[in-house]
């Protein structure tokens, strides 16, 4: 099994060192979860993405590790490797499927980058604002009272609170008040929205799963698409476009670029484009332990 080539690329970006990093394993068929789960914790990276042979009905399957467990869905990954394989010539360019824990997924690559389809999208309970305020260091006054808040998904799930402007970047995370507050989902997610400039100024914070602060992270960024439409600040039918921007807080700014599908006020298909930079490529040379 070992070596196993991998690449470092960065993703939501359009140069190198900003955007969210991803480690892309290659030739993973005959490793365990748990020697793949090894493998996220030595890159220590949000995600590290393992390109496997399909099941059925896909032309590639993903699994995606961060450094504390495995994913059924996440969009830097989704996007990065498709654009890695593409390269490779391993899948070909233009409308691929994706496999992964969140099912049979529409992924468009070319040269630049790839844009990936969302997984199902589903509107959970609304959540206490001011208490997930609270947890990132922030005021019941920051709280944007026209958009409660609560937990949407388009693959998996996030806690989303709105927020004025001037407060995404004030946000400083409590990990243990985000953790309660957070359980069974994958994070919290704050955010401010003008929708006059169809833009979003988004933070995500995963210490559950061993992630601090994201760079960027295409799921919440379609799953907060599913909350927008589902709150009324987005259009009921037909479709809106937005940009994310995320990261330049911890030093990597990322641009994501979403599109959302709306029928009689919900969402029923979502979208985030990215761009690709690579970054290094090398070999694991030491197996990882069964």
């Amino acid at each position: 099994m070992i070596p196993l080539r991998y690449d470092v690329v960065d993703v939501f970006t359009d140069r190198a060192y900003a955007g969210n990093p991803l480690a892309v394993v290659h030739g993973a068929h005959g490793l365990t979860a748990g020697q793949m789960q090894a493998i996220a914790g030595e890159f220590n990276l949000s995600e590290t993405a393992f390109p496997l042979p399909p099941t059925g009905g896909a032309d590639y399957r993903l699994r995606i590790f961060t450094p504390g467990r495995e994913l059924p869905f996440a969009g830097h990954p989704s996007v990065g490797a498709a654009w890695v394989l593409a390269r490779d010539g391993l899948i070909s360019t233009g409308e691929v499927v994706q496999e992964c824990g969140a099912g049979l997924l529409p992924v468009r690559v070319d040269d630049h980058g790839a844009q990936v389809t969302g997984g199902a999208s589903e509107v959970g309970p609304s959540l206490d604002g001011d208490a997930l305020a609270a947890a990132v260091g922030l005021a019941a006054a920051d709280v944007d009272a026209a958009v409660p808040a609560g937990v949407a998904g388009a693959g998996v799930p996030y806690a989303y609170v709105v927020v004025r402007p001037d407060a995404v970047a004030r946000a400083v995370p409590d990990p243990t008040a985000v953790r309660a507050l957070t359980d069974g989902l994958v994070g919290l997610v704050v955010v401010s929205f003008d929708a006059g400039a169809s833009a979003a100024h988004m933070r995500m914070f995963a210490p559950d799963v061993g992630v601090t602060e994201d760079p960027a992270t295409g799921s919440a960024a379609v799953a907060l698409a599913v909350f927008l439409v589902d709150r009324g600040v987005l259009a009921a039918d037909g479709q809106s476009g937005f940009t994310v921007a995320q990261g330049a807080e911890i030093g990597r700014p990322s641009t994501l670029g979403v599109l959302v599908h709306a029928d009689a006020g919900a969402a029923v298909r979502t979208s985030v484009r990215g761009t690709v930079r690579p970054v290094a490529r090398g070999e694991l040379v030491a197996s990882p332990p069964l």
